[in-house]
């Protein structure tokens, strides 16, 4: 071994040795100086009704200019919970509304009402820092849906404002298509205070802990550490808590119409899963993970940052692609509007390693719907006519195939290695096409361009 390739092997050393004791480096990820504000921090205390169906309070937004250029003058605020409903009407208010704002002043919100602009009081000079900060007015839309009620549960998920991202390309404010994720935000530290009646129990992103409040009120408090989002739901669920062999917490909370059989089956695939995953991705970093539990959720399954809503029916593998999501768009970020193939085919992927599946004959299940479909088209391309036909076939389907014959390209043991070094490398970070692509080049031992090109895949897309 020259001296050289013995360096290099010390490096790659002792980044495994990192990810292994540590979970991952706390690097925002080699591509991260580019993006901002960055280094955000999000300070949120509201209060429900009996039911918790409306919330109200107030969110203070820090953040740093982390970006390279001219001083930055404006951020913008996403309000994904208005993405089905917009602008409201007809004596109809959105579901997110926010007002009396302080660090600067909001113009009329646009791109349907899920987006807001906040031109700053001071504008802030690279490596700079300040804070915004307004009222927040929730009402949990009357639909199952992610962020939506069911009975006397309410789910809220992609209802807190959170920043949106500046990058090369400008402004990153994509639309809600309607299916799937255009969601793209950096990680964050959250603390959140719920005040709710002591009936509801309250599960949520982070580590929680719960204390007597007013009469007959408790007070949550949530505290979450490099997370892209938050999400909590309220009713009066069912609950068991549990201890992965690896010593993650795991707690679940189902309905009262849940089968108790999927219950336990759901939380053992966790447990499971959890561990699995931390071994072969790098470490799960965040302690506690929620699972929230339902046979009624029409909309399937959604993941979030330690918190979980699962469809709990006869198929358990929902919790296991929901909790590999932890790692591909919870740790390792993307664009899911951009490159909605980087979170969704490598979390169908992890599942299909977990279940012992090499992938052999999957091809069998994916079609092209048009002759530009692509495993890396975007959200923006499925929304286009003919419409989203086809898009589960190929960004779930097809991009997992893709990944199973990388596998059998550079063997399983490089596969294995080159999938940790890369979510080391872009751990708490935001990972792009051509990163992995990248990554998988370095670690082949030929030139890959006609694989990319066989498969589908490409650098950029549209």
């Amino acid at each position: 071994m020259t001296s050289t390739r013995r360096r290099l092997w010390l490096v790659e050393l002792l980044a495994l040795i990192a990810t292994t004791l540590l979970g991952a480096p706390t690097a925002h990820g080699a591509e991260a100086t580019s993006r901002t504000p960055d280094r955000i921090g999000y300070d949120v205390a509201l209060s429900s009704d009996a039911t918790g169906t409306n919330w109200t309070g107030r969110e203070r937004i820090s953040f740093t200019h982390t970006g390279t250029g001219p001083v930055l003058r404006e951020v913008y605020v996403r309000l994904w919970g208005n993405g089905a409903d917009g602008c409201g009407g007809l004596g109809s208010p959105s579901p997110v509304r926010v007002s009396r704002f302080e660090g600067g002043t909001a113009d009329a919100p646009s791109v349907n009402c899920t987006a807001l602009r906040i031109g700053l009081t001071h504008p802030l000079a690279p490596g700079a820092r300040t804070s915004v900060s307004f009222d927040v007015s929730l009402t949990v839309p009357d639909r199952m849906a992610r962020f939506g009620r069911g009975g006397a549960y309410r789910y809220l998920g992609n209802a807190l404002p959170v920043l949106s991202v500046r990058d090369e390309g400008g402004w990153q404010l994509a639309p809600d298509v309607g299916f799937g994720e255009s969601y793209f935000t950096l990680a964050a530290d959250f603390r959140v205070v719920l005040d709710h009646p002591s009936e509801l129990s309250v599960p949520a992103t982070g580590t929680t802990t719960t204390r007597p409040g007013a009469a007959g009120r408790s007070v949550t408090v949530s505290t979450a550490h490099h997370v892209r989002d938050f999400a909590w739901a309220a009713g009066p669920f069912r609950t068991a808590t549990a201890t992965s062999p690896d010593g993650v917490t795991l707690r679940a909370y189902w309905t009262a119409d849940t089968d108790p059989g999927g219950v336990t089956l759901a939380r053992n695939e966790a447990a499971r899963a959890v561990d699995t995953f931390g071994a072969r991705f790098g470490r799960y970093p965040y302690g506690e993970l929620d699972i929230v539990l339902s046979p009624d959720f029409t909309f399937g399954s959604m993941e979030y940052p330690g918190f979980l809503l699962v469809w709990a029916g006869p198929d358990d593998s929902a919790v296991v692609h929901e909790l590999a999501h932890q790692w591909w768009y919870g740790i390792v970020g993307n664009d899911e509007y951009t490159s909605p193939w980087l979170d969704e085919a490598f979390a169908t992927y992890a599942q299909d390693l977990f279940y012992g599946e090499s992938g052999e004959g999957c091809w069998a299940d994916v079609y092209w719907p048009r002759p530009d479909a692509a495993i890396t088209s975007t959200m923006g391309s499925w929304a286009r006519p003919p419409g989203n036909n086809g898009w589960t076939a190929v960004v779930y389907r097809a991009g997992s195939c893709a990944l199973h014959d990388l596998e059998r390209e550079l063997g399983s043991p490089a596969m294995e290695r080159m999938l940790r070094r890369y979510a080391c490398d872009h751990w708490y970070g935001v990972s792009t096409n051509a990163a992995f692509m990248r990554a998988a080049q370095a670690a082949s031992g030929r030139d890959l361009t006609q694989f990319w090109a066989e498969h589908r895949i490409r650098a950029q897309d549209s």
